[in-house]
């Protein structure tokens, strides 16, 4: 399995950027980071730069332009996550997690009946 680096809450958000739009320039990440963060450039900057020092980011030089590209996959990173989660709080245990759900009211009608869709489906490629 690969190794994915360990990604902070500020990390993922730049992330979430260039996943959606790689190959993405340092200009226009700050561009669309300023736009829904406080932070400046060069804390946007700074998290790209970790980003390519932890191996989640890769970038190639065009000029005076750097042009980034993830080396983790959007699908990869979320997977390790939710794994990581299931296994700290529920001990890996997926019925533990929906029943914690469901006995505090956080789950919706229409996602009771969405997860309802997603197992049936499951069961019916399984038979």
């Amino acid at each position: 399995m690969k190794t994915i680096p360990q990604i902070s809450e500020a990390e993922y958000e730049v992330m979430r950027i260039v996943w959606k739009y790689t190959p993405i320039n340092t200009n226009e990440v700050t561009d669309k980071l300023t736009k829904t963060t406080a932070w400046s450039p060069k804390t946007i900057h700074t998290l790209l730069k970790r980003l390519v020092n932890k191996g989640a980011l890769t970038y190639e030089k065009d000029g005076r332009i750097f042009v980034y590209t993830p080396l983790v996959q959007e699908d990869e990173y979320i997977n390790q996550q939710s794994t990581s989660f299931l296994n700290r709080f529920f001990s890996g245990n997926v019925t533990s997690m929906l029943s914690s759900f469901l006995d505090h009211d956080q789950l919706s009608q229409s996602e009771i009946d969405e997860l309802r869709s997603l197992l049936d489906e499951k069961s019916q490629k399984e038979e």
